[in-house]
């Protein structure tokens, strides 16, 4: 899985890719951008390409075993977030989040979250949205990577 976490303007993902118990890939790009709306994906990544084309407006009769948060011309898009408060998705979101509870940035509780989640690794990326949160769009975002 992974952990995407967003807090004050920031998204911060991981990028290890998982097998069951087998760590894959420990530098694996889980933003994608198409159509200028960026997908910063968690989840089974043979189902991505899937959850994009289904954003996009094709149909999807199959379960898909992915989320993302979406940043669009209009901002953050994900159910429920609200871009003032701390959210956090995939298998190492609840530590994530409480990470972010106690005062962590999102960057610092995704490295948090890689201390307990196996599912979680690698770099820590991270999507800095300018102007005032959730305000962002793909067009005024930066991306950079690293490690915390």
């Amino acid at each position: 899985m992974t952990t995407i976490a967003y807090k004050d303007g920031v998204i911060a993902y991981d990028s290890r890719i998982t097998r069951d118990t087998e760590i894959l890939y420990d530098d694996f790009q889980k933003c994608r951008e198409e159509k200028g709306v960026k997908f910063i994906l968690a989840g089974k990544t043979s189902h991505y390409a899937r959850l994009v084309a289904a954003y996009f407006g094709a149909a999807e009769s199959r379960d898909l075993h992915c989320s993302a948060i979406i940043i669009d011309a209009d901002g953050l898009w994900k159910s429920p977030l609200i871009s003032e408060k701390p959210y956090a998705i995939g298998s190492g979101g609840l530590h994530a989040l409480t990470a972010m509870d106690m005062g962590a940035t999102a960057a610092e509780a995704v490295e948090m979250a890689k201390k307990r989640d196996t599912c979680t690794g690698g770099l820590v990326r991270t999507i800095n949205l300018n102007g005032a949160a959730g305000n962002g769009s793909s067009a005024t975002s930066s991306v950079t990577a690293g490690t915390v």
